[in-house]
């Protein structure tokens, strides 16, 4: 086949817009040929489990899945009955980016709080976890996180736990959509199960596509008793694949050794020297206009500055209008992100925004 597109050109919009890890590329390469049963009864698959139970405890049963909405929408609908509510942030992956899948497809309610930093506290949770026993209201009974969150904050470990021991003394259970659980986790210089088992996540939504993955997401059960179905929901959300050999097969290639840890540094450290660039060249009067919203701490940099700017940016770098009436904007950074990538970027900010 031709290829039919510019391998030059890079975009800072998501991290969804890199290719597959040649790292990947070669797992599927090696999964291939012969025969496997399909379904999930493979030697991948067996693999996986048994990687996946070293990383997040014995007690863990995984759920390969294609996406992440399908992993969200399909551990949620686990977690609690039809009446069931899950309380999250405003800006939460399930409440804004969804298509309204989880209120669809599964009939959930999603209770939303505000937050400036996209993370959640006991506090603001208590903000909707109320209404038990009262017919009329959904009843509030899973808390879900993100980490790291749309707004590219990463939560501690500490503040975890509180958020875990919070709701599991309300009777609620924990989920956790980590999308980018690799981006925080190498943000914070700990492993993965640091900041799940460790802490008290009863689910989780683990990512892979965000980190070089084609379509592969799983289901992590790490609370046998917080998820129930699952054998028959993922089939029901239509998240079974028939071939599975191929998605567990990249999941083992970024989680078996350490290049979920290789590839989410990288994109952290390439999204600092975005920052750093544009700080020192800020410090330096060499740019007028430009602020950053949010703090620096996986691989997202949130800011903002005149939205005639950016429009003329994106004709040669494409990213995302995070909140267009104030010129917010995020430009992500991902795992094949270059130095060059950032200079380039960098320069042709500079040159826009120069006084």
């Amino acid at each position: 086949m031709t290829q039919l597109h510019d391998t030059a050109r890079r975009g800072f919009a998501s991290d969804n817009y890199a290719g597959i890890h040649p790292e990947v590329l070669d797992a599927i390469a090696a999964a291939n040929g012969g025969h496997q049963i399909s379904y999930g009864e493979d030697d991948y698959t067996e693999r996986l489990e048994f990687v996946m139970r070293r990383i997040f405890g014995e007690q863990t049963t995984t759920f390969p899945v294609f996406n992440g909405t399908g992993a969200n929408v399909t551990a949620l609908t686990s977690m609690m009955p039809r009446w069931g509510a899950v309380v999250g942030t405003s800006t939460a992956h399930i409440h804004t980016d969804e298509g309204g899948a989880p209120e669809r497809v599964s009939g959930l309610k999603v209770l939303t709080v505000d937050t400036p930093d996209g993370k959640l506290t006991p506090e603001l949770i208590d903000k909707q976890a109320w209404g038990w026993g009262d017919e009329h209201r959904a009843q509030p009974l899973v808390v879900s996180v993100t980490d790291s969150t749309e707004l590219g904050t990463v939560y501690t470990a500490a503040e975890l736990r509180a958020i875990s021991d919070h709701a599991h003394s309300l009777g609620m259970t924990v989920h956790l959509d980590g999308a980018r659980l690799a981006n925080a986790a190498a943000a914070l210089g700990v492993s993965l199960s640091d900041l799940t088992t460790d802490v008290g996540i009863d689910v989780l939504s683990l990512g892979g596509t965000k980190n070089g993955l084609l379509g592969a997401e799983a289901i992590i059960v790490i609370n046998p008793d917080a998820a129930d179905g699952l054998l028959y929901l993922r089939k029901l959300g239509m998240q079974l694949a028939s071939k599975m050999r191929f998605v567990s097969a990249q999941l083992l290639a970024l989680y078996e050794g350490d290049l979920w840890n290789r590839s989410a540094s990288h994109a952290n450290t390439m999204a600092a020297r975005l920052r750093g660039a544009l700080d020192t060249a800020m410090a330096a009067g060499s740019i007028k206009g430009l602020s950053f919203t949010q703090e620096t701490q996986a691989n997202a940099v949130f800011a903002a500055l005149p939205t005639e700017a950016s429009d003329r940016l994106r004709e040669k770098f494409r990213f995302y209008d995070w909140d267009r009436a104030r010129g917010e904007v995020r430009w992500m950074c991902s795992f094949d992100t270059t130095e060059g990538d950032i200079d380039e970027f960098v320069a042709a900010i500079t040159a826009e925004l120069a006084e």
